[in-house]
């Protein structure tokens, strides 16, 4: 058999090339719109291969992604940094957002029971030092229904139980149960005698029940240990000392509202509002739920600085991803040339580069976010933080706007590049 010829081996190779851009199908518009022509164009660029129907098959299903895969794998190092850009970016913008987010709704939750308080006492400009009876009866009507009305007396004094003594703050009030509770048995409903003290308190001047203690020269015997109180409110009882009221001539100084819900909290301290602070102020309410709102602006603040500061770092990597495709657009300049001297159209030329860009994004996104939910699964494992301040919503929001953030930068990193290669004129391409 003759040795083949150099005309007949070109000959082969084309007929090999035709068949299989006919059987995968058109893959890239061109000019001359022939698909085949396409596949053979992408062919003599070097970004697409022509082994055979069977291997290419599942390639020229997705053309430009496939082919935007194989450009990213001639520099797999540059490649990689750039990804990893994107995934560092993305890991800083999701865990900051949940650990922002963990620490709000933590901080809300041991803070939350504070929200049901109301505090009213007397007015500054009224020269008072205790509520009247008619001023106690509108707030009683205000919490009906809404939770209970507690008078209080609060004062400061000296306690003392046999050679020691301490500061304390003394309340006097016949339901210390709706204020307080037990430190090991409940609490009476109602207080007649005997005096209650805090579980701090106790433990400092080694105070137990059935002992006796001193305040302002007068003893009481114990009748109850209270437990340290673990919400921020003003009514402690940890050093505190709870008298009966009648101890105190019937004078209190506050009326503490203890609703069923931060909601009912706010109605009752706007209709106590408006019974009595109409014309005059007679009264001051304190709504504690204020501390709550004032707490969860400042946390809601600090987690959008937060996620600004991740955010600062996924524009970096949009600019390492900025700086990978306009290195690889000059460099590949000739092969786009050829693309365009063939008849690949500029739309495709673009989508190819664009889909490169986004292909990065996409890459380091998908890592980012596993990185993420392991580091979430972390402070989960390693701290007290329950799961319900960890699955919520606005955690998967972190997540999937990181993701989807991630990805548009780096298409938009890419724009420029791309609309620069794919415009430039066949021409000057080839000419490099």
């Amino acid at each position: 058999m003759p040795p083949e010829t150099d005309r007949e081996r070109w000959r082969r190779r084309g007929d090999q090339q035709s068949a299989a851009a006919d059987s995968a199908g058109s893959a890239l518009r061109t000019d001359g719109g022939d698909p085949a022509d396409g596949g053979q164009s992408m062919d003599a660029a070097g970004t697409a291969r022509g082994d055979g129907p069977a291997a290419d098959a599942g390639q020229w299903r997705f053309p430009a992604l496939s082919l935007a895969w194989r450009n990213l794998s001639r520099n797999r190092l540059r490649s990689f940094l750039a990804a990893l850009g994107i995934c560092i970016g993305i890991f800083a913008v999701v865990v900051l957002g949940v650990f922002g987010t963990v620490l709000q709704l933590s901080a809300s939750q041991e803070l939350g029971g504070i929200g049901n308080q109301v505090i009213v006492s007397p007015g500054d400009g009224t020269g008072e030092d205790a509520l009247t009876s008619r001023q106690l009866q509108e707030i009683e009507r205000a919490a009906a229904g809404r939770g209970t009305m507690v008078p209080l007396y609060t004062d400061g004094g000296v306690v003392s139980s046999g050679m020691d003594s301490t500061a304390a703050q003394v309340y006097g009030t016949d339901q210390p149960a709706a204020l307080f509770e037990g430190a090991e048995d409940p609490l009476p409903a109602r207080h007649r005698s005997g005096a209650l003290v805090g579980a701090g308190l106790a433990e400092s001047l080694g105070l137990q029940v059935g002992g006796s203690v001193t305040v302002a020269d007068q003893q009481y015997r114990i009748i109850g240990i209270m437990a340290p109180t673990e919400n921020v409110t003003p009514i402690q009882s940890d050093t505190a000392v709870v008298l009966p009221e009648d101890e105190f001539g019937g004078g209190f100084n506050q009326a503490v509202v203890v609703a069923e819900t931060p909601g009912d909290a706010a109605s009752a301290a706007e209709e106590v509002r408006n019974s009595l602070n109409v014309r005059v102020e007679q009264v001051d309410v304190f709504e504690l739920s204020e501390i709550l709102e004032t707490i969860d602006e400042f946390f809601t603040l600090l987690n959008r600085f937060l996620v600004a500061l991740g955010g600062v770092s996924l524009l970096v990597a949009g600019v390492s991803i900025l700086n990978l495709m306009l290195m690889s657009t000059a460099e590949r300049r000739g092969e786009i040339g050829v693309m365009r001297a063939v008849g690949i159209h500029r739309e495709d030329v673009l989508t190819l580069l664009l889909v490169e860009a986004t292909l990065l994004g996409a890459l380091g996104g998908l890592v980012g976010a596993v990185l993420s939910i392991l580091a979430t699964v972390g402070l989960w494992a390693a701290t007290p933080v329950g799961l319900d301040v960890v699955l919520v919503w606005r955690n998967v929001g972190y997540l999937v706007g990181g993701v989807t953030f991630g990805v548009l930068v780096a298409l938009v990193s890419g724009a420029y590049p791309a609309w620069r290669a794919a415009n430039e004129p066949p021409v000057e391409a080839l000419r490099g």
